[in-house]
């Protein structure tokens, strides 16, 4: 159920009330949440390789230990590192408009912002060859999403 409201959640971005609602839950919650994302944006991919792996002569179940090792594993590598990267960079942007929020919260909500991207892929990747015109289409929409998040937090006020 938390899991289905989250994903109602992040559906809504950047609604005010989602991002406070997103930012409730546990980080925990939100690292599991990506992982489940990757794995369906996974899917078109790990179709292919079955469908086309018949041919090889591979067992299907080796296809498979080989897919994860060699495919979804770096795949959560590189998505967790640009999503520490962008959420680096949205501290900065933070800094400047001088807002109150954390690395690990924007980490958090950055998570959250790639439901629409890692959907539209899946969904996209059945049908069409993904090239990287619209992967950074995706990287932007998160970017500007979370700086539309950004400037929803309230402002940091001037020490004395």
């Amino acid at each position: 159920m938390k899991f289905w409201r989250t994903f109602i959640n992040s559906l809504r971005l950047p609604n005010r009330q989602a991002i406070f609602a997103l930012n409730r839950i546990s980080m925990d919650i939100a690292v599991l949440y990506l992982f489940i994302l990757l794995l369906l944006a996974s899917i078109p991919s790990l179709a292919e390789q079955l469908l086309t792996g018949e041919g090889t002569g591979m067992n299907w179940l080796l296809l498979l230990v080989y897919f994860f090792i060699f495919f979804y594993l770096p795949l959560n590598i590189v998505v967790f590192l640009l999503i520490s990267l962008v959420a680096y960079i949205g501290t900065g942007i933070a800094k400047l408009l001088k807002r109150k929020i954390r690395f690990s919260i924007l980490w958090k909500l950055v998570v959250y912002t790639t439901t629409i991207p890692f959907l539209l892929y899946t969904t996209l990747a059945f049908f069409f060859r993904i090239n990287d015109v619209l992967t950074g289409l995706f990287i932007l929409y998160t970017f500007l999403f979370m700086i539309k998040i950004i400037t929803v937090f309230p402002k940091r006020k001037p020490r004395k």
